[in-house]
């Protein structure tokens, strides 16, 4: 199991892969010293030869009879007199059989009588071979003169490879042996070394006060730690942020929720002291209304928490077109009391990935302010248009509108047009900007009908399943509202038996065919907020 430590880890990590590393190395160095030697025993065996060859029959027997030792080229200056590889102790005897071109055996060492090889049969051509004499490796060369005659055949034990291999071995592995106990402390002070920016960076957060939400700085941050660093004070930045929109949520609430609960109060003690029956229902009936207006603000301070916290909402494909028909519908009785027309134009395909309550929040809000700021008899539109950017909603109005340097004010919290009478928070068009954020809407402010009055621009971006059906008629209800879309059930070309038969209107409610005149933007150039 590796250890939880960063430090113990590595330093068991560098001790394992170090003497894989260097142990790979090292049978490498051996394998290629094994050939190396190899080559060598044959170069110097062939040499041997070469030198024995060149000899006559009286120097060949008293060669034979003293035996050769190659120790006795260090003494002749052949071997380099600085050499010290250890080879010296091993066994250095070679033996040689030297034939003329009958066969005839000339000289040879007496040893190989005493290891059968006197008789062996000599090899037809030039080479090395390895051969056993009792039971014992050996290497020979044969080197056939036809020149002079001769043929030289040298012996000389196989294990002198080995011997000298090893040697080799025992010089490569030691230093490495007696270096590891070094490298591992060394490789322990260097890791501790450089993980002292983590130990730093440790300290600065243990020591920080509870209420800093500054940004951590630690000095020369290295590379590896500055994400870490980077990651913590972002994740400050948003808790600070957080931090902040609950105090903001917190007074907001507070000073909001004062003045209905205040009235609320002040007409429950009038009912409680007054024996008039008549002035009692009237003192009820406004705090039933004062009820209303807390939870009303209460629900919409909720939700813009909700959205403020970017809470993961669950979109799916639903008909804008459908949920702004549905908005009118419920917005009948109010317009009804303020004599106001709504004119609706809807693309039946124009579809949107939302989440549907928070769209028909967004839709509710934009009708409820066209409704409750407009003129009494006024006119409101809602278009749903769908072209090759997406889907955009309009819904504008013909009333005292606003003033263009009040549009970069309007998604604050709790902001009021001043001298506006109409009673609200001020919350509707921020929670549509948070809303229109979600989605990935961009939100624009401009003027409303025949460049009166105010009107709310939003662009969707979404996928085109089909074709839109034509917007071939155009609802315009007053002094009731329509109660659906009228292009919602646009039926194909083929199947109708009229070119609106799709658009069936309630009763009081005007139809005006023909494709109507596109829709004024009277958004451009002025505020537009993502």
């Amino acid at each position: 199991m590796i250890p939880s430590s960063i430090r113990r880890r590595l330093t068991l990590l560098v001790f394992i892969v170090i003497p894989f590393v260097w142990g790979a190395a090292g049978w490498s160095s051996y394998r290629q010293a094994t050939r190396e030697v190899s080559k060598w025993e044959n170069a110097r065996i062939a040499e041997l030869a070469q030198i024995v060859v060149l000899l006559d029959e009286p120097s060949l027997v008293s060669l034979a009879n003293a035996s050769i030792d190659w120790r006795d080229e260090e003494r002749a200056g052949i071997a380099n007199a600085g050499n010290d590889d250890g080879d010296d102790a091993l066994p250095r005897d070679a033996l040689f059989q030297v034939r003329d071109s009958t066969n005839r055996v000339l000289a040879g060492s007496p040893q190989l009588n005493v290891l059968h090889a006197w008789d062996l049969p000599v090899p037809v051509t030039s080479g090395s071979q390895d051969i056993l004499l009792r039971g014992r490796p050996w290497r020979t060369y044969t080197l056939r003169d036809t020149a002079r005659g001769k043929t030289v055949r040298v012996f000389e034990p196989a294990n002198t490879k080995s011997g000298l291999v090893s040697g080799i071995a025992r010089q490569i592995t030691w230093p490495i042996v007696i270096a590891m106990p070094f490298l591992t402390l060394f490789v322990w002070i260097v890791v501790s070394f450089s993980l002292r920016p983590l130990r730093t960076l440790s300290d600065a957060i243990r020591y920080r006060h509870i209420h800093r939400m500054d940004p951590i700085n630690i000095g020369r941050t290295p590379t590896e730690v500055r994400p870490l660093v980077d990651a913590i004070n972002d994740m400050q930045a948003r808790l600070q942020d957080s931090f902040a929109r609950a105090r903001a949520f917190t007074a907001d609430a507070a000073h909001e929720l004062k003045t209905p609960l205040t009235a609320i109060k002040v007409q429950a003690q009038v009912a409680l002291a007054t024996p008039d029956r008549a002035l009692q229902r009237l003192a009820m009936q406004h705090v039933l209304q004062g009820v209303d207006r807390s939870t009303r603000l209460t629900e919409q301070l909720l939700l813009l928490a909700r959205l403020d916290e970017h809470e993961k909402i669950k979109v799916m494909r639903i008909s804008l077109a459908k949920i702004a028909s549905d908005a009118i519908a419920a917005k009948e009785q109010h317009a009804r009391q303020k004599r106001m027309s709504v004119a609706f134009d809807g693309e039946a395909k124009a579809e949107i990935l939302a989440e549907p309550e928070l769209t028909k929040i967004l839709v509710d809000n934009l009708l409820d302010n066209a409704v409750k700021y407009g003129v009494t008899g006024g006119r409101i539109e809602v278009l749903v248009e769908l072209d090759e950017a997406g889907v955009r909603l309009v819904v504008r109005d013909d009333g005292p509108g606003v003033d263009a340097a009040d549009f970069v004010h309007l998604t604050s919290r709790f902001f009021r047009v001043i001298g506006n009478q109409a009673s609200g928070s001020g919350l509707g068009l921020s929670i549509v900007s948070r809303i229109a954020d979600h989605f990935d809407a961009n939100l624009s402010f401009g003027r409303g009908i025949g460049n009166r009055g105010f009107g709310v621009y939003l662009a969707f971006r979404s996928e085109r399943i089909a074709e839109p059906c034509p917007r071939s008629c155009q609802v315009i209800a007053g002094p009731a509202i329509s109660r659906r879309s009228f292009t919602n059930s646009c039926m194909p070309r083929k199947n109708r038996s009229h070119p609106h038969a799709s658009c069936p209107a309630p009763a009081g409610v005007a139809i005006v065919t023909g494709n109507p005149p596109p829709a004024e933007d009277n958004s451009q150039h002025l505020f537009k907020r993502r």
